[in-house]
């Protein structure tokens, strides 16, 4: 029944204040209940560790549990289609990674829009890319796997992890910056590629360094630099390719948070706040390190221009090499 006296008007307009209030009131309490992380990848890697340890930070911190949830497959694309229709709660969170800026290139329309379905929470860690030869091969150097490149009307021949990986990517940008000739040749993950780098098959690949460790320590790789724009604390022996006169060879796997589009602000600023401080912790640095990664903590508004830049590097990358997805 109507309050004597209310009219319609004034109700609704009570109601609506009622709705805000609550809504406020459920932000302002966030989180109240547990909160689903959404990894694009399976159990073991380094997706899944390093969520699981930022997951455990936030459970000490914020007085809640964090489940990951292990949504593998299609480049990425399930987990970001899960996120991008879940409610805009901020119980739904987005684990994203490096594929996620280059799936519309690869792919064309998606079931959800990258730019417009999630937005950008924090940026959190880097997986820097190493490139890598057999020990046994005929060149020790850059300059030299590059000189070797030149004399064979062939060229080089790369080994990746898929067609449009980043390790792929980066092999496009060191072709194409050192005015080489080459060839990607995908395989379905790390181990195939390097198999048949060690028996001579293929002159060299683009990797992160935690899965190669053991064949450099073995002494069956070399490593010959690394794609970014500072030597990384994970292997700092390695010099960069811009270091060596490959300015623009710059690629890494990466991972950052991302929530529905239309999650309340507050939400998003609570936990970018406790991302970054999570990330400036030296033990959770270093348990990083020991899984090959470097913390490198970007905040919202960061971490959306690094999206926005990466999506528009590689798609050029991707247009100009004709590459298709696999």
């Amino acid at each position: 029944m109507r309050p004597p006296g209310m009219t319609r008007r004034a109700l609704l307009g009570a109601g609506a204040a009622l709705a805000l209030s609550h809504r406020a009131m459920a932000q302002a309490n966030w989180p109240a209940r547990v909160v689903r992380l959404i990894c694009p990848y399976g159990a073991g890697g380094a997706s899944d560790i390093s969520l699981r340890i930022l997951a455990t930070e936030f459970e000490h911190h914020l007085g809640q549990q964090f489940i990951v949830e292990n949504k593998p497959g299609a480049g990425s694309r399930i987990a970001n289609d899960v996120v991008a229709r879940a409610p805009p709660d901020g119980y739904t969170l987005l684990y994203a990674a490096a594929p996620y800026v280059t799936a519309e290139a690869l792919f064309g329309k998606l079931s959800y829009d990258p730019a417009k379905d999630l937005r950008p929470v924090a940026g959190t860690i880097v997986a820097p890319i190493f490139l890598m030869i057999s020990a046994n091969a005929p060149f020790k150097t850059l300059t030299e796997l590059l000189a070797y490149g030149k004399s064979k009307p062939e060229g080089l021949t790369f080994a990746s992890p898929g067609a449009g990986s980043q390790p792929h990517l980066a092999a496009e940008l060191l072709f194409r910056d050192a005015g080489v000739t080459g060839l990607n040749i995908p395989f379905r993950g790390d181990s195939m590629a390097y198999t048949e780098l060690l028996a001579g098959r293929v002159d060299a690949t683009l990797t992160a360094i935690s899965t190669a460790l053991p064949y450099i320590q073995s002494g069956h790789f070399r490593v010959l630099g690394v794609a970014a724009t500072e030597r990384s604390a994970i292997y700092p022996q390695a010099p960069t390719l811009r270091e060596q006169g490959l300015p623009n060879v710059v690629a890494s796997g990466w991972y950052g948070f991302m929530a529905p589009s239309a999650t309340p602000q507050a939400i998003v600023d609570l936990l970018s706040r406790e991302i970054l401080a999570d990330l400036a912790a030296p033990d959770v640095k270093q348990k990083l390190l020991t899984q090959g990664l470097d913390a490198q903590p970007r905040d919202a508004a960061a971490f959306g221009q690094f999206i926005a830049d990466e999506t528009k590097k590689w798609s050029a990358v991707i247009r100009d090499a004709a590459i298709k997805a696999e």
